[in-house]
């Protein structure tokens, strides 16, 4: 006996169900995984350290110097609010220069520059020192404001 043939294969309703599936799961995994937060965080990581490095270099040549802090430094009462933007190597502009900290790059090799700055002519970091002495260096903008401060 001879069976009729019969077709092998998916149904349309099949396939659309399967591709909804799956557009679901792969929604759910950006959404967990979320590039624009992660990007955003590691900005702010790379902020951390580059407001570190600057301050330590501050301190470093404060402490080679007896003292003194690199001029332009001002005493203010907030870095966030107050600080003075830290202008770049070489480059004139309306904040603190911290050309001496990589002068003969004995602290520095070249001053850290925020990773969204525009501006050339400075770094996107301020600085200041508060009326006990206390040096703070701080990222004028991060994600997520977040405030990133660091005193010393």
């Amino acid at each position: 006996m001879i069976l009729p043939n019969k077709t092998r294969g998916f149904t349309l309703i099949e396939i659309l169900l399967v591709i909804a599936i799956m557009a679901i799961l792969a929604a759910i995994v950006i959404v967990a995984i979320n590039p624009g937060k992660q990007f955003g965080e590691a900005q702010n990581v790379q902020r951390q350290s580059d407001v570190r490095a600057i301050l330590d270099a501050v301190i470093q040549y404060s402490l080679d110097n007896d003292g003194a802090l690199p001029a332009g430094i001002v005493v203010d009462s907030t870095c966030l609010a107050d600080g003075v933007p830290i202008c770049m190597v070489d480059v004139v502009c309306e904040g603190t220069s911290l050309d001496a900290l990589v002068s003969g790059r004995t602290y520095l090799t070249d001053l850290p520059q925020d990773p969204t700055e525009a501006d050339t002519s400075v770094t996107g970091y301020s600085i200041m020192q508060n009326s006990y002495g206390r040096v703070s260096v701080c990222a004028q903008t991060t994600y997520d404001e977040k405030e990133i401060v660091v005193t010393k």
